[in-house]
This record gives C-alpha cells, structure tokens and sequence, in this order.
C-alpha cells in the first residue's frame, strides 16, 4: 500500500510549510492526484488518519482532487480522456500519444492559523 508513504510525506511537506509560515494548526489540506499514480483516494485519506491519529494533525480535512489520464495524439492533435491505459487515438487509431495530464501529484494548498498578538488568522499557504 504506497498511499501509507504518500501520506508521511505530505505530513512532512505541511510541516515544513508550517515552520516556514508560523502556522499553529493546520484546518484543510488541498492534494492534486493524477490517476496514473494509481492512488486510491479512500485508502490514501485512512492512511493519512492512521498516522496522524493523537497527533496535532488529528482532524485535518484532506481534499483531493483527481484528474483524469489525458492524452494528445501526435499525429491529428486531438486530446482524449485514456480510459482503461489505451493509448490509442479515438479518432485515427495513432498510437503516437503524448500524456498531458493524469501524472499529477502534489500539495495543492494547506488551509492553516497563524497566531498573532492579538488574533488568529485563518488563510492558506
């Protein structure tokens, strides 16, 4: 199961992002999947609980959006959704596709509070 690894390491990013921004507490975190990554957002999303259960991360919302395996063929310029890993052109049978998109996958946005003197302020980082 890779999503176990996936959500240490996104524990990990927003942790540095913290630092670097003063944040006191994390509300949201926004991920960007590409479906070739074969991530399986449900197990991915309990992975993320697992390991931040008792921790100041218990809590936090993950967001994740998905996007579809998109390709352009070479030879006629039309862009398709791959469906089922066929790399083949619906409209000229080319097998001559370039990926656009679907590879994707990184920390969107972090929804955090950052303590002031006076107030907390809620924005993203």
């Amino acid at each position: 199961m890779h999503e176990m690894g996936i959500a240490q390491s996104i524990l990990d990013i927003v942790e540095q992002e913290m630092a670097r921004h003063g944040a006191t507490k994390v509300s949201t975190i926004r991920l960007v999947v590409g479906e070739f990554r074969a991530v399986v957002p449900h197990s991915l999303s309990f992975c993320f609980e697992i390991i931040t259960k008792d921790t100041p991360f218990e809590g936090v919302k993950l967001e994740i959006e998905q996007v579809p395996l998109t390709g352009r063929c070479i030879d006629c310029g039309v862009e398709f959704i791959i469906k089922e890993y066929r790399f083949i052109c619906p409209t000229c049978d080319s097998r001559e596709i370039e990926t656009i998109a679907g590879k994707e996958l990184f920390v969107k946005e972090i929804e955090v509070q950052i303590e002031t003197a006076d107030s907390h302020q809620q924005k993203p980082v």
